[in-house]
């Protein structure tokens, strides 16, 4: 064989499936299966308690009837009998205290909460929050958070020097797990992946490629958001999710506009494009002779004095107008 041919061969060969490569992963991206669903039954949890703060420096409640009369009524435990009224303290501050109970966590276990104040508290920074049971819907404490509320004084945002949100703060490992929620998925033979998003396609996709890693007829989508999963003999059911969870499922690429009312954000992709046409919202008129960018439209309208409002409007009603092909999501 010669083998100069034969080393034109491998460049030729290396150039198609490369050429290949580009011309699919421009419609199609892959993701894992665990990135694009859930296990039905392993889900987290919310709690919820009411508790205070105290040591606040004068920075707590300054006559909120609520936070006197539970420091009363704690106090009324240590033997100490006040009434609620003769309370002038504002070193107190009432809270309402929430944690995500994380799926499996087990007694002993430390999780994240969230402290906010519901009076009118000026600061919780430098107090101490009070053993306080957290409760699910089911009314069964779960979790007791307590310990010392500390934050930074100030954030850097813009280059602008701005203090935190002093009545509202995260404690990292603030609560200890008392109570778990026990679900036996060992011995099950049967569990239900739950996808994000429903689509036919996608749950097509993740049938046939279970199926095609195990070599059987393991999995079976029910309807475009749910597929159904049978362990294999040889495994348990950890280890069987524990492979499903990890296969990449090749999925076609979708063009998204992502919304924020509330802060007047707008995330898109660069390559999601306008159509040609006339825009004319308020006081400015803008022409798109050629088909432009998302990118290039906002700061098109920017240079129009166009607040965030207005542009989040103008691309809404491109989207309705059919000028932008792209799905917009609005939170």
């Amino acid at each position: 064989m010669n083998p100069f041919l034969d080393k034109f061969e491998r460049i030729l060969t290396i150039l198609f499936f490369s050429i290949l490569y580009v011309f699919i992963s421009s419609n199609l991206f892959a993701e894992k299966i665990k990135d694009i669903s859930n296990v039905v039954g392993v889900r987290s949890n919310q709690l919820i308690g009411y508790g205070l703060v105290v040591g606040l420096d004068g920075s707590g409640d300054s006559s909120s009837k609520f936070t006197n009369q539970t420091l009363s009524n704690l106090l009324k435990n240590v033997n100490v009998k006040l009434d609620p009224k003769d309370i002038k303290s504002k070193n107190v501050a009432a809270v309402m205290v929430t944690a995500t109970l994380p799926p499996f966590a087990r007694e002993g276990d430390k999780i994240d909460v969230t402290v906010s104040s519901i009076g009118d508290a000026k600061s919780l920074q430098g107090g101490v929050l009070l053993i306080t049971p957290l409760k699910g819907v089911n009314g069964k404490i779960y979790a007791l958070a307590q310990g010392p509320i500390t934050m930074g004084g100030f954030n850097l945002r813009g280059g602008k020097k701005q203090k935190h949100f002093t009545t509202t703060v995260k404690v990292i490992n603030g609560a200890t797990v008392e109570r778990a929620v026990v679900w036996d998925i060992y011995h099950q033979k049967i569990a239900t992946l739950s996808l994000k998003t429903s689509d036919f396609n996608t749950a097509i996709n993740v049938q046939d490629t279970v199926n095609g890693y195990f070599k059987n007829q393991v999995a079976i989508a029910t309807d475009p958001r749910t597929v159904i999963l049978k362990k294999p003999k040889n495994m348990t059911m950890p280890e069987f999710l524990a492979k499903v969870q990890n296969l990449d499922v090749n999925l076609p690429h979708e063009n998204i506009v992502v919304i924020d009312e509330r802060t007047g954000t707008v995330v898109a992709g660069g390559k999601i494009m306008v159509n040609p046409g006339v825009i004319v919202y308020s006081d400015f008129t803008i022409k798109i002779k050629k088909p432009t960018s998302i990118l290039e439209l906002t700061q098109d309208l920017k240079k129009s004095n166009a607040t965030p409002q207005d542009i989040i409007a103008i691309i809404e009603n491109l989207r309705k107008a059919g000028s932008i092909n792209a799905k917009v999501i609005i939170n």
